[in-house]
This record gives C-alpha cells, structure tokens and sequence, in this order.
C-alpha cells in the first residue's frame, strides 16, 4: 500500500512511572526530570524527536506530573512549531494507567499512526526519521520495535527477532530487550487486540506485552535491532554512572 501520511506523526512519551527503585531521588522529583548530563532524563528523548523533524508530543504523567508540566511549560516556545500536549492519568484517575492503559487513553491526541518511547530511557543517537514511518504505514504491521542486546538487568531478553524483520513473542534462538521504542497504529489498542475501550475512560491499568505477544503470534509486529548506546536509567547507580 502506498503512504498516506504527509505530515509527521505525533509521539507519546511515556512518564507516568512512581520510579520506585529510583527512591529516594523520586520522592520528590518524577522520574523524567532526574538530571542527566545537564539536562532532564526525558529531554534527551523530546530532543531526538525534534532533530527527527517529530515535534508534536504527547506525555503521560501521574506521580508529581505537575512538575513535568511546568517543567515544560515553555517548550513550544523554545521550539518553534512545536506542540506539547499531556494526558494527566494521576490528575483524572489518581493513579498510573500502565503502558497499554496509558496509550489508550491518549488515542485521541494520538491519531492512527505514532512513536511511543519510555522517558526513562536515555538513547541519544537514536535517529527518529520519516523513512522508518513510511516503511511502517506501508505495511500491515500493528507495531514495529526496537530492540537492543540484552543489559545485564535483563540477561535472557524479551523478544525474538526472525530473518524477515519480525519481532517473536517465543524464539528457540537468542532473544533481544525491547529498548521502549516504537512505532504503534491506534488499531493494537481496539478489539481484537486490546479489551480497552479506546480514549480508556474507564480508567482501566493494562499493561502492554501481552497485546504485542497477541500480535506477535499472528505476525503482525516488526523488529530491528539498535546497537547505539542505550540504558534504561532504572536505578540511582545507573544514573551515578552515566552522569560520571
């Protein structure tokens, strides 16, 4: 099928996490914001989008959200053309939505076609480019990872990955972690997929693998791995380390 889409798709940037194993940096500071090399964690990823030509961002917050918020208050204005949007789960529901939970309720700031990536993740020379839109919209894939070789905190991986660029929910051969980034269509998180209503105002928590191992075991979900560097910034001594 051809591309449809001529204008950048938005991305969802996922902070409503507690941190807990970041305590006590995050009993007082959302997880996002913790400081890494001058800058908040999650900054690294709103900037990477933007170079990519992805300025319209959804976040999700929850624990101390409000701090996000104004954290990023001016942002559309120190990035002209921008637009930043927020989906305060802990403001409507007074808890986090999970992953999946999280996406629904943000579909319809969303669209059909988005990025979705943890702000926790510190990736700095992941390239967001259309090119790698245009190849998903051209498929039938529901999602499309990025997986990264396994960290120590995750010796045995997530997922497999087949000759032929799909990701596999059970593999025989070496598995990959799932780095958190993604490219996702707003059909994943509607039936048959998901059991969520869609915008999620029921406030349901659902978690997000067993909607993409669903989709894997019907070959809808695609894959590549990233070699870049790349840490998941789940503790204070990985933090300690990276800002060493």
């Amino acid at each position: 099928m051809a591309s449809t889409l001529h204008t950048p798709i938005p991305a969802m940037i996922l902070a409503a996490g507690r941190g807990m194993r970041m305590r006590p940096l995050t009993d007082t500071t959302p997880k996002p914001l913790l400081p890494l090399r001058g800058q908040p964690l999650m900054q690294w990823a709103m900037e990477a989008l933007s170079r990519g030509g992805f300025d319209r961002l959804v976040i999700n917050t929850a624990w101390l959200g409000e701090q996000i918020a104004a954290h990023f208050a001016d942002w559309p204005q120190q990035h002209p053309g921008a637009e930043l949007r927020f989906s305060h789960e802990g403001q409507d529901f007074g808890y986090a939505l999970e992953t999946a939970g999280g996406i629904s309720r943000a579909l319809p700031l969303l669209g059909e076609v988005f990025w979705v990536l943890a702000g926790d993740v510190y990736a700095p020379d992941f390239v967001f480019s259309q090119d790698s839109v245009d190849r998903f919209v051209d498929s039938d894939r529901l999602a499309h990872l990025w997986l990264v070789p396994n960290p120590p905190h995750n010796p045995r991986g997530d997922f497999g990955l087949s000759p032929d660029g799909r990701a596999l929910n059970t593999a025989d051969g070496e598995r990959f972690t799932y780095s958190t980034i993604g490219l996702y269509r707003r059909e994943l998180f509607e039936s048959p997929w998901s059991d969520t209503v869609p915008g999620n105002p029921q406030g349901t928590a659902e978690p997000l693998a067993p909607l993409l191992r669903k989709a894997m075991d019907a070959g809808r979900v695609g894959a590549e791995l990233y070699t870049g560097p790349w840490t998941d910034v789940g503790t204070p001594e990985r933090l300690d380390e990276l800002n060493r």
